[in-house]
């Protein structure tokens, strides 16, 4: 049977593709500042003071991902519950809004949300707003709900169709098979996908500037905007670039060590 890495193994290669993309990080902005004529301020210190602006922005991003995840999950799980119900017509329409999504374009999703979700409803006299970035969370969730609903599908028909027969003979209605004994077994199943899901979702997350979102990317243009210097702009972009993959890569890498877990036991 396949086995996981050892520690010192898998601890090796965080720190080696870290080392990596830091030195190929240096490599890049150090031609960047060795190119600096401009007087005043270095670039290297420009970074510093944008720091605390730019990080509110990777923090608004990260919000946004969390909360996309969440609503996507939701809505994927239940889709996906659909998928496989006993009724045709429910699961032919569960089908057809899962492939819709999944293979619609991240970007046109969040223009849509963007263009067709008024700006504040009203309800019993109080007006409820909606910003872009609640736009921007529910035209990220759509696609995340489509992914999620394809994992549980897969995750529920893995299991073996003897647990559903012996569940019946027990007496147990097909609602409590699947809510005590089916949905408990997906979570290995789905966790794994689940969390590279995240991730890619998190690194889509800048699309969101594209439609008036201030995340980290607007603060960035708006950064340079404000500077006024070409020679920022690797170095800036750069900062944003690693700032990403030092939050995406660990949980790519835990991805990978829960794929080599639960293979041995699925």
């Amino acid at each position: 049977m396949p086995q996981g890495l050892p520690l010192q193994d898998r601890l090796f290669n965080v720190w080696t593709a870290s080392i990596l993309v830091l030195a190929l990080a240096a490599a890049l902005i150090t031609p960047a500042f060795a190119q600096d004529a401009t007087p005043g301020r270095s670039a290297f210190a420009i970074l510093l003071e944008w720091t605390p602006t730019l990080a509110k922005g990777f923090g608004f991003n990260v919000l946004i991902s969390i909360l996309s995840m969440a609503i996507g999950t939701v809505l994927g799980v239940g889709l996906g519950i659909l998928q496989v119900s006993p009724l045709r017509p429910v699961r032919q329409v569960a089908w057809v809004i899962t492939q819709f999504f999944r293979n619609s374009p991240w970007l046109v999703l969040l223009f849509y949300c963007i263009l067709l979700i008024p700006f504040q409803i009203e309800v019993f006299g109080t007006k409820i707003p909606f910003p872009g970035w609640v736009k921007a969370v529910i035209g990220l969730s759509l696609p995340v709900m489509a992914y999620m609903s394809e994992y549980m599908r897969g995750a529920i028909l893995s299991i073996p169709t003897g647990q559903w027969e012996s569940a019946e003979s027990l007496g147990f209605s097909r609602g409590q098979t699947l809510r005590e004994i089916i949905l408990p077994q997906t979570i290995k199943r789905v966790l794994p996908s689940w969390m590279n899901l995240y991730a890619v979702l998190t690194m889509a997350t800048p699309l969101v500037s594209i439609v008036g979102v201030n995340d980290v990317m607007a603060l960035t243009r708006a950064a340079l905007s404000a500077e006024g210097r070409v020679d920022l702009l690797i170095p800036m972009y750069l900062y944003i670039l690693c700032w990403f993959f030092l939050y995406c890569y660990p949980i790519s890498a835990l991805t990978r060590r829960l794929e080599r877990k639960y293979s041995v036991k699925l």
